[in-house]
């Protein structure tokens, strides 16, 4: 069965950094978008980043533009979120998901979740 398992998250201060992994199993890695997505408390869960199969396109939300980088290697079937200058309100449950389709911003789209790792940003 698909198996997506994220890893890395973490407490770190306010405007450091944090890379955290999603790898993929059970699935033709490389045919699948892939997408971060974040949910904190009482929110509804909101996108972050996704990367086209190829790797050669990416998205951002806006509120991380600029200081998060998804990127992944299908060799290894594993996609990356490297966080910098990381503030308090990135702290949530950061998940990521596979869409056979392409790379959206979409929750619906997705085919497949992880079960999320947590990340906190003191401030």
């Amino acid at each position: 069965q698909v198996q997506l398992v994220e890893s890395g998250g973490g407490l770190v201060q306010a405007g450091g950094s944090l890379r955290i992994s999603c790898a993929a199993s059970g699935l033709t890695f490389s045919l699948y978008g892939m997408g971060w997505f974040r949910q904190a408390p009482g929110k509804e869960r909101e996108f972050v980043a996704a990367i086209i199969a190829s790797g050669s396109s990416t998205y951002y939300s806006d509120s991380v533009k600029g200081r998060f980088t998804i990127s992944r290697d299908n060799a290894k079937n594993t996609v990356y979120l490297q966080m910098n200058s990381l503030k308090p309100e990135d702290t949530a449950v950061y998940y990521c998901a596979a869409d056979r389709i392409g790379a959206t911003r979409w929750v619906s789209q997705y085919d497949y979740w992880g079960q999320g790792t947590q990340v906190t940003v003191s401030s």
